[in-house]
C-alpha cells in the first residue's frame, strides 16, 4: 500500500480495511476515502459529512471514527491533475476497499468516458445495488408509497454498458454489417441495414451467475423472501433469456436447500391441497392449455412435475416451501406495472444492466426521487457507494440541493461495514427531519406548511435530531 496518493499522505490515526476470505475486517478508525464529486457534490458531500460524523460520534461515544480521505475525479481531478481519473485515486479505491462519492460530470456526446462506469470496470464492481424505501413524509406521485420497499441488484459489466458499439459510416461499422448479412444471416430474412451504427450486447453465465448469487446471499442475510429475476427474455432469448435461466440454475443448484421457484411452488401447493393428484392432473393445473400441445410437450411437462416432487417432495413439501425464498421472474417491461400496482409482492430485483437502470429510476420516483435515492458499486473486496443523481451544475455552490442521496449513501456503507447503529441513527433522525417538515426546495414546493431550508441546515437538523 501507497503512503500518498495524488500527493496526499494516508491519516496518520487510521487503519486501512482488510478483505480476506470473503470476509471485510473494520478497524474502529477506518480510512476511508472520498470523491466530493463536480458540480452540487461540493454542498452535498460537506453536509453529509457531518451528519456520518456526528451519527458515529452519538452512537459510539467517540470509540469508533471514520478517517476520511480525499480522493480526486470529474472537474476537481482536472483541473489539479490534467486528468479526469488519476492512477492514485483508483489505486487508493482499490487498497482502502471501501469508498464513497458524490455524482461526477460525463458530457453527453462525446468528451470523457463515464468515470462511474470506469470505476465499476477497473474495480469490477460487478453488482449495482440500489435499496428502494419510502421515508414518511417524502412527497410522492403515488398513493401508497410505503407499500414499495425493494432492493434492485443490477448485473454492472456487461449488456450494452460493455461500451462495443461502432458508428453509423465507419469501416468497422461496415465490416461487421458486412460479416452479419453475408455469412451469418445469409440463408435468413432477417437483414441489418446497412445505414446502421451496431452494438453487441454481451450476457455471459459468468456475469450472470455471480450478480443472481450475490442477490440471493443478500436476500438470505437480511431475511427477505423473494428474488425477482427481471429480463426481455421474449424478445431477446440468448442473452435476456439466457439471463434467467442461469439466474434459476443458481437459485435451484447453489441454494437448493433455501430456495424454491414460482412453478416449483404451484406444483407443491397443488399436492397439498389435493394429496391424490396424479402428475397429469399437476400438469393440466400449471399448464393452461396442455391439451392442445403435442404428446412430446406434455411428456416434458409431466417428467418436469415428476422431477420436481422427487427431488424436493421430502424436503419442500407438506408446506415447508412457504419458508423459502421464492424464486421468481417477470419480463422487464412488466415489471415496471408490477411495482406501482403490486408493490408488496416484490422484495429483491435482479436484473441484468440496462434493465437495471431504467427499473431503479422508475422505482426511486415512487418514493421521491433521485435526490433521496442511494446507491452502491460491489465486488468481491471493494465497493463504492455512490449518490445516484447528476451534478446539476447551475445550482453547485448555492446550498439549495438535497443531500438524501449521499446521506443515504452513506448508510449503506456505514450498514455494510457492519455500524448498524450509526446507520438506523441517521435514517430515524432523517426521517424525523422530514416529519417536522424542514425540507430542501425539491421537496418543499410540494408540501403543504413545510419551511424551505439549504442543504447545510438541512444536515444540522438531522444531527440536531439524533
Amino acid at each position: 500500500m501507497q503512503k500518498t496518493y495524488n500527493g496526499l499522505e494516508l491519516p496518520h490515526d487510521g487503519q486501512p480495511i482488510q478483505y480476506s476470505n470473503g470476509q471485510y475486517q473494520v478497524p474502529d478508525n477506518p480510512i476511508i476515502p472520498f470523491i466530493e464529486g463536480d458540480g452540487t457534490g461540493r454542498d452535498i458531500w460537506k453536509a453529509s459529512q457531518r451528519v456520518f460524523d456526528a451519527a458515529v460520534q452519538k452512537a459510539y461515544g467517540g470509540k469508533r471514527g471514520i478517517k476520511w480521505f480525499e480522493i480526486f475525479a470529474g472537474e476537481k481531478a482536472y483541473r489539479q491533475f490534467s486528468t479526469w481519473l488519476p492512477d492514485d485515486s483508483v489505486a487508493a479505491a482499490r487498497d482502502l476497499r471501501v469508498s464513497i462519492k458524490g455524482p461526477l460530470t460525463t458530457p453527453v456526446g462525446g468528451g470523457i468516458r463515464s468515470l462511474n462506469v470506469a470505476l465499476r470496470q477497473i474495480l469490477d464492481l460487478y453488482a449495482c445495488v440500489r435499496p428502494v424505501k419510502y421515508y414518511q413524509g417524502v412527497p410522492s406521485p403515488v398513493k401508497h408509497p410505503e407499500k414499495l420497499d425493494i432492493v434492485i441488484f443490477r448485473e454492472n459489466t456487461e449488456d450494452v454498458y460493455a461500451g462495443i458499439e461502432f458508428k453509423q459510416g465507419s469501416d468497422d461499422a461496415a465490416r461487421l454489417i458486412s460479416f452479419l448479412n453475408d455469412d451469418l444471416l445469409k440463408n435468413g430474412k432477417k437483414k441489418v441495414r446497412t445505414d446502421s451504427g451496431v452494438g453487441i450486447k454481451p450476457i455471459s453465465v459468468f456475469g450472470t451467475k455471480r450478480l443472481v448469487r450475490y442477490a440471493i446471499r443478500a436476500a438470505l442475510e437480511s431475511g427477505r423472501k423473494t428474488v425477482t429475476l427481471v429480463h426481455k427474455g421474449n424478445i431477446q432469448k440468448f442473452t435476456e433469456g439466457a439471463f434467467r435461466e442461469w439466474g434459476y440454475k443458481v437459485a435451484t443448484q447453489e441454494f437448493r436447500a433455501q430456495t424454491v421457484t414460482e412453478r416449483e411452488s404451484w406444483i407443491l401447493g397443488n399436492v397439498e391441497a389435493n394429496p391424490g393428484l396424479t402428475v397429469e392432473q399437476n400438469a393440466a393445473l400449471i399448464e393452461p392449455g396442455l391439451e392442445f400441445g403435442n404428446q412430446k410437450f406434455r411428456d416434458e411437462i409431466y417428467a418436469e412435475i415428476k422431477g420436481v416432487l422427487d427431488s424436493i417432495g421430502k424436503t419442500h413439501g407438506n408446506g415447508d416451501w412457504k419458508n423459502k425464498i421464492l424464486i421468481n421472474d417477470r419480463i422487464a417491461d412488466s415489471i415496471f406495472q408490477q411495482i406501482i400496482i403490486r408493490p408488496a409482492d416484490y422484495s429483491v430485483l435482479a436484473t441484468s444492466n440496462l434493465n437495471g437502470d431504467y427499473i431503479s429510476d422508475a422505482a426511486a420516483a415512487q418514493v421521491g426521487g433521485l435526490g433521496i435515492a442511494p446507491g452502491a458499486n460491489i465486488g468481491d473486496g471493494f465497493a463504492v457507494f455512490e449518490a445516484t443523481h447528476g451534478t446539476a451544475p447551475k445550482y453547485a455552490d448555492k446550498d439549495v440541493i438535497n443531500p438524501g442521496s449521499v446521506i443515504l449513501s452513506g448508510v449503506m456503507l456505514l450498514d455494510f461495514i457492519g455500524w448498524k447503529e450509526a446507520a438506523k441513527l441517521i435514517e430515524n433522525s432523517l426521517e424525523k427531519t422530514i416529519l417536522q417538515k424542514f425540507l430542501t426546495y425539491d421537496f418543499e414546493r410540494q408540501t403543504a406548511g413545510a419551511t424551505k431550508v439549504g442543504t447545510s441546515e438541512f444536515a444540522t437538523r438531522i444531527i440536531g435530531n439524533m
